[in-house]
């Protein structure tokens, strides 16, 4: 029997025959070549293999193959599994729909038709040979339909036996949260990836039929999508509300009073004209009432004092964490993600990297009892007890149709205090992980507590006048010490909660005296335009898109041209 020698570069007979089988159970002999020694090895069964004990295929199979998609995620994961494990990227998607022709079978059954991009070649090629000399495979993508999808994509594409293949499933890149994740796998969710699967094809269906049209009757290369197109139109239909909107001119009176034996003064704002709403629409409609309210008398006739409680707000979901980042630190969408990416996949914190954050798309504001547990104990160390509910809070979410299928973002452990592991954030990482850590702290502590006051002045005069002062002070801060809600920027002026510095002494029939009347000219205003905040909360609201796909529609609705961000503001262009 002959086999080719690569020293001697020519066939040589095997000296020393042995028959064996390869790691997937292909007979084949082995020998030696007689002239130099080397090696031979040829392949295919002889009668030396009759009998032989046939071992089982992937035998020689070692060590424990893991699979994420990105390289920081690989790094992180890696440490936390140590020796024994070879943990390998995908870089994301490894297959997709062709992009030259629509790649779904609407014949048969709506079938896609997937093909690995020339990029992804080489790591799909990597990962199905490393895939070939492992014993365990565990697919480690992210917990969501798209991550399930990957893992299945995965499977296929680098043929991995299904049987040597676990799932596995991690919200948080902790110690702790991978080896839960590792003690209990599971298969691939088909329900999940079908799901993913029927998504791509709808955007396929729509896109891939609308976006040749667009290119007829605007201009080449733009694209409609399923879930863009309907963003696009809410920024459009705003626009067209804008320009046919039409001032209406109102007027507003306020009064600037002085309790009688007391120095300080407070604004009162007029709310009733005999009993009924003013009705002042223009200057004309004013004049008089000024002159009449002038001569009036006027005298305190109600004074309410009370208590307001005020509760913190839910942990961050994708789209109120967009919001916030958007109002706050003024990060766009994609850019937000692209940052809370990176706490979650793992930062260097001088031991090695660890997930800041647990899973950022999500539409869930449930907690884990381990992680409400800690915050309680930092909570009670940190503050004391009095800042702690009785309770730990239960939050749900507010998003239409939202599935919950995970947990809210959080940090991984509220004792990385943003001030503890600042030099080894970059400064906008940093800004969004305080956000993060201050808005979990505080959703898990007792509610800011308020004195309210609410003062009600009669003024007598041809006609009768109402005018009405409230304010309030903190009485108990609560979540207030760590965390406040960003203003919403749309928000009308009109709409902003009052709160006057009335002074003490005040009293029920007690004497004011006017020192001033404050008449104030105003316009209606437009509907704002949307920001991506607005849009993104909108787009919840409506039940449009998922946590996913809020940033990309940002972007993509951007990138084509179809709107244009002036001022945080977005405006639709002509092609739009």
């Amino acid at each position: 029997m002959e086999a080719y020698c690569v020293k001697c570069r020519t066939k040589r007979e095997i000296n020393d025959p042995q028959p064996v089988f390869t790691d997937n159970a292909t007979p084949a002999t082995r020998g030696v070549c007689p002239e130099c020694g080397t090696t031979l090895f040829r392949m295919g069964k002889t009668p030396a293999h009759e009998g032989l004990p046939v071992p089982k295929k992937g035998a020689n199979r070692k060590g424990k193959l893991v699979i994420v998609e990105s390289p920081a995620k690989a790094r992180t994961v890696g440490r936390f599994l140590g020796k024994g494990y070879t943990v390998k990227a995908s870089v994301g998607h490894v297959r997709d729909l062709l992009r030259s022709q629509l790649s779904v079978d609407v014949e048969n059954n709506f079938t896609p038709k997937y093909r690995v991009p020339n990029a992804k070649r080489p790591v799909v090629k990597e990962i199905q040979a490393l895939a070939k000399t492992h014993a365990e495979i565990y697919l480690a993508t992210d917990p969501d339909r798209e991550g399930e999808a990957i893992a299945w994509h995965l499977l296929e594409s680098a043929k991995i036996d299904p049987k040597l293949t676990q799932r596995v499933v991690f919200h948080e890149i902790t110690e702790p949260a991978i080896n839960e994740a590792f003690a209990h796998t599971r298969g691939i969710d088909m329900d999940l990836v079908n799901a993913q699967q029927a998504r791509r094809v709808l955007d396929r269906l729509v896109g891939y039929n609308l976006s040749p049209l667009l290119w007829r009757k605007v201009r080449s290369r733009l694209s409609a999508g399923r879930v863009q197109s309907v963003a696009l139109r809410l920024v459009v239909e705003r626009e067209r509300e804008i320009d046919a909107f039409v001032p209406v001119e109102y007027w507003s009176i306020a009064a600037e009073l002085r309790p009688q034996g007391l120095k300080e003064s407070f604004i009162a704002k007029l709310a009733r004209i005999n009993g009924e709403d003013p009705v002042l629409g223009n200057e004309a409609e004013v004049k008089p009432v000024l002159v009449d309210m002038e001569q009036a008398a006027y005298t305190i006739s109600r004074i309410k004092r009370g208590e307001r409680r005020r509760k913190p707000s839910a942990p961050f979901t994708t789209s109120t964490l967009q919001q916030e980042a958007s109002r706050r630190l003024g990060y766009t969408a994609r850019r937000t993600m692209a940052l809370a990416q990176q706490l979650y996949e793992g930062i260097d914190l001088g031991e090695g990297s660890v997930g800041l954050i647990t899973y950022m798309r999500t539409d869930s504001t449930n907690v884990s009892e381990i992680a409400q547990a800690e915050a309680r104990q930092f909570i009670t160390e940190r503050y004391g007890e009095k800042f702690l509910p009785p309770e730990p809070p239960r939050y749900t979410a507010k998003a239409k149709g939202a599935q919950e299928a995970h947990e809210a973002v959080r940090p991984t452990g509220v004792v990385r205090q943003p001030d503890l592991i600042k030099e080894f954030l970059n400064r906008d990482q940093f800004r969004l992980y305080q956000v993060i850590w201050q808005r979990f702290v505080a959703s898990q502590m007792e509610a800011a507590v308020f004195d309210t006051l609410s003062v009600e002045v009669t003024g007598a005069g041809a006609s009768e006048y109402l005018l009405r002062a409230s304010g309030s002070t903190v009485k108990f801060p609560g979540f207030m010490i760590v965390y406040e809600e960003a203003k919403d920027e749309d928000r009308a002026p009109e709409e902003e909660e009052e709160n006057a510095r009335i002074p003490a002494g005040i009293a029920e029939g007690q004497a004011q005296r006017l020192v001033r009347l404050l008449p104030e000219q105003h316009f209606t205003q437009p509907p704002p335009r949307y920001t991506e905040a607005s849009l993104v909360r909108t787009l919840e609201e409506y039940g449009i898109g998922r946590p996913s796909t809020y940033a990309p529609i940002m972007s993509t609705i951007q990138a084509r041209g179809y709107v244009i961000r002036e001022a945080k503001r977005l405006t639709p262009t002509e092609t739009g």
